[in-house]
């Protein structure tokens, strides 16, 4: 009976364990990213047990009048006015393990059109954000860097 408690007590520990390992992996992604063009920076943050990216920054935030960027592209008349800046273009990823993040939508405000994608994190700097039309093969792949977070000295 003792022998058959001390395994089940050790079952429990490595299952916590590995659910803890396996939340560090997948909140790696966690953090800001520079997109491959270098003209906006995308904060990934987790909503429950998903994951979610906003447009914090913009290397041209404002238009050629001086106001701020706006979604001028979208396919919903109403949303045209809304600000790029905050603009959530990530939405609904689920972590699946060996560092790749599915199911979720990407938006491009440069076309106003929204696509599958999924996310590699090929370093713990790097990662590989594809967006597609039904299948994974036809798609563009975007590499992001890490934005470095400069500690105060």
């Amino acid at each position: 009976m003792k022998t058959r408690l001390s395994a089940l007590f050790a079952m429990l520990f490595l299952a916590i364990t590995g659910a803890g390992a396996q939340t560090a992996e997948a909140d790696a992604i966690l953090g800001v990213w520079e997109t491959g063009s270098g003209k906006a920076r995308v904060k990934i943050d987790k909503v429950g047990e998903k994951y979610f990216g906003k447009i914090v920054w913009l290397r041209e935030p404002n238009n050629e009048e001086g106001k701020p960027k706006v979604d001028k592209n979208n396919p919903d008349e109403k949303m045209r006015t809304t600000p790029l800046l905050g603009y959530r273009m990530l939405k609904d990823f689920n972590y699946s393990g060996e560092k790749t993040w599915e199911d979720g939508t990407i938006y491009d405000p440069e076309n106003g059109s929204t696509y599958s994608c999924e996310i590699t994190m090929t370093d713990e700097n790097t990662l590989d954000v594809r967006g597609f039309i039904g299948v994974s093969v036809f798609g563009r792949t975007d590499v992001w860097k890490r934005v470095q977070v400069k500690k105060k000295a």
